[in-house]
């Protein structure tokens, strides 16, 4: 069996099937498996980048099995069940899609070459590359206008990430970088949350979506509903609404796609640029082809436009999937997917936190401390647990980031200005 990327949906594939008698050999372009949940700590200096990664090959580390190789997949060639990739082709009996997701910018080039996308390792650190230089670049100018669009940041999209996000930064504007930065005023220094819908974190409860709202009001985030951003050019971001912002720290969270490798049928893939897959979590057409987490879609009457974009999805599709493959091994029937949604929460700052498991609502401090306990238990490896657990504890009591280090200075090739270039 072949997996393309390890992921959430990847890992948990090759670590199900440990012990079964087959070849696993698993290729993904890094050779560290990334817990994207914390991706946003990482860009506002709350944790340094290897304690939310994890060598894959230390992963499956005695793992007799499961093989790894580095490289990117671009091509899938079906009829000869064979993939294409930088370092080479290779066969296949079985293969399963576990590529993730990548920001959509829904076809927006000036979103996409100006704005700052998070869904990497490398991502986060640019981010929090961008966010430093502007500073230090504030420090330096003399004009009013451009000092407050390097102190202005604006985050677009209402979701888990955009809300995480914004609090953090606003804890950063409160506590961290007017002691780095005296001589600048921070009143000119903005976060602004954009969402063109009606409401942040339209996945959960009305009471959760208010209550997430009223806290990041209370950490000086000025939230914009019903508000979408529809130009930005690299200074001057302009809204549906009409209004314009000066800003050069615009980051996008306002939408995720799959990413697709070439070669399926076209009929496979939908709008929202995610695999079709069937109850089985095959790839709609294919008998040997499988596709799980956040690339792959199944449309059932639950969820319409598929399952919602989260780790526990792509696990338990995992799960199904190794369950599956040993049960035809034995002429057993075959399981059918049947999501067990376990809650969603979404942390906005410190104490602050809005939890829903089932029927059961709460947030603030408990909240807070549910997301935390969570997070330590899901992250990969006893050292990442133990330093992130070492980092929030120091953060909490000394009301610090120490990690704003600008290590590789980050610039836009349209930017002439920016530092280090």
């Amino acid at each position: 069996m072949v997996i393309v990327g390890c992921g959430f949906g990847g890992m948990e594939l090759a670590q199900t099937l440990r012990n079964a008698e087959v070849q696993i050999v698993m290729i993904d372009k890094n050779n560290y498996h990334t817990f994207q949940p914390l991706l946003y700590q990482v860009a506002t200096a709350g944790l340094e980048a290897d304690s939310i990664a994890y060598p894959i090959r230390k992963i499956f580390k005695g793992q007799k099995n499961f093989y790894f190789r580095m490289g990117e997949v671009t091509q899938i060639l079906p009829e000869q069940n064979k993939i294409v990739s930088t370092i080479g082709e290779l066969k296949y009996d079985y293969l399963m899609v576990a590529t993730g997701s990548t920001s959509n910018f829904f076809g927006n080039r000036d979103f996409e070459s100006q704005s700052m996308p998070m869904k990497s390792v490398t991502e986060a650190l640019n981010l929090r590359s961008l966010i430093l230089q502007n500073f230090e670049r504030a420090l330096l100018t003399t004009d009013v206008h451009e000092q407050e669009a390097l102190m202005t940041v604006v985050v677009v999209g209402g979701g888990p990430t955009g809300v995480e996000l914004a609090g953090a930064i606003c804890e950063l504007k409160r506590h961290v970088l007017p002691n780095d930065y005296p001589e600048l005023d921070f009143r000119k220094m903005r976060v602004i949350l954009v969402e063109n819908g009606a409401e942040l974190l339209m996945a959960m409860c009305a009471d959760n979506r208010l209550k997430a709202k009223k806290y990041l009001e209370e950490l000086g985030c000025e939230v914009w509903l019903n508000t979408g951003i529809v130009k930005y050019d690299g200074m001057l971001a302009e809204t549906k609404n009409g209004k314009q912002l000066r800003t050069l720290n615009l980051v996008w969270t306002a939408g995720v796609k799959g990413v697709i490798i070439n070669g399926l049928n076209p009929d496979c893939t939908n709008q929202r640029g995610r695999i079709l897959i069937d109850e089985y979590c095959k790839v709609k057409g294919y008998d040997n082809i499988y596709a799980a987490g956040d690339v792959a879609c199944l449309n059932c009457e639950k969820y319409p436009n598929g399952h919602p974009q989260v780790a526990p999805v792509a696990i338990q599709q995992a799960q199904l999937i190794a369950h599956n493959f040993l049960r035809g091994f034995k002429q057993q029937p075959l399981q059918k997917f049947d999501y067990f949604d376990k809650g969603s929460m979404a942390t906005v700052g410190r104490n602050k936190a809005v939890v829903e498991v089932r029927k059961i609502r709460f947030g603030g401090f408990l909240g807070w401390f549910a997301w935390m306990a969570l997070h330590l238990m899901l992250l990969v490896g006893y050292r990442n647990k133990i330093v992130v657990f070492i980092n929030w504890v120091w953060n909490y009591i000394n009301y610090d980031r120490n990690i704003r280090l600008i290590i590789r200075p980050f610039s836009r090739k349209s930017d002439a200005t920016a530092p280090g270039q």
